[in-house]
């Protein structure tokens, strides 16, 4: 059974009336963890579309890069778009609902930050009213400032990303730390940690990029090849 196949399964549990927002207290473990993950960067993703006051192609097109959306569950997929897009609810009780779900899987909030990054800057253009967004989420999901801004560092648009801020180090920290911090956002970025973590299969695309991003880090930091 495809992930999208439980989503349908998911979101026909709702009872008349109900909103999206009422399936992020409805699943909270394993296996129905993965399911709760895409919905939320799907829903939060598509509140977030609208920031900057347009839906562009790009953006919409994000979620195929995040999710690996098969032609035959491209349909499960925009239903959840959609529904996000309609529901009365703000993106504010969206992320605190899911952040009371993944409570105690602080790292999965991050992964998930992370997917909306990605969508955020597909049009290759960092609105201010997306930043913003972002941080609000980021606020409201607890994660720490440092972890925020390794995120923002690694998916600006413009410039030359801080190798220091990518891997949440300082420049002068000692050389054993850093690649401590090296070694263990690597240990993180596996894929069996992020399915462990409930990210699905179709999401760990995700941590290709990741990963390249954290290795050219450390590659500038050491003098290494990446």
């Amino acid at each position: 059974m495809s992930i999208w196949t439980r989503i349908t399964a998911a979101l026909a549990a709702l009872t008349s009336g109900e909103g999206l927002s009422a399936v992020f207290d409805r699943l909270r473990s394993p296996p129905e963890a993965s399911v709760a993950f895409t919905i939320a960067v799907i829903a939060l993703g598509a509140k977030m579309a609208k920031a900057d006051g347009r839906v562009t192609r790009d953006e919409v097109a994000a979620f195929r890069d995040v999710f690996h959306i098969a032609a035959a569950d491209e349909a499960g997929a925009a239903r959840v778009f959609n529904l996000a897009r309609q529901d009365v609810a703000g993106f504010e009780e969206y992320a605190a609902r899911i952040g009371r779900m993944f409570q105690s899987q602080p790292q999965t909030l991050h992964d998930l930050l992370e997917g909306l990054f990605h969508i955020a800057i597909a049009d290759g253009e960092f609105h201010p009213n997306e930043a913003a967004f972002l941080e609000r989420v980021a606020e409201i999901f607890d994660v720490s400032e440092v972890a925020f801004n390794r995120l923002r560092m690694r998916f600006a648009p413009n410039g030359q990303p801080d190798p220091f801020a990518v891997l949440g180090v300082s420049p002068d920290a000692p050389r054993a730390e850093i690649r401590r911090a090296w070694r263990r956002l690597v240990q993180e970025t596996h894929p069996d940690a992020l399915t462990a973590r409930g990210v699905p299969p179709e999401a760990i695309g995700l941590a290709a990029r990741r990963m390249a991003d954290i290795n050219r880090a450390w590659a500038q930091i050491s003098g290494r090849p990446a």
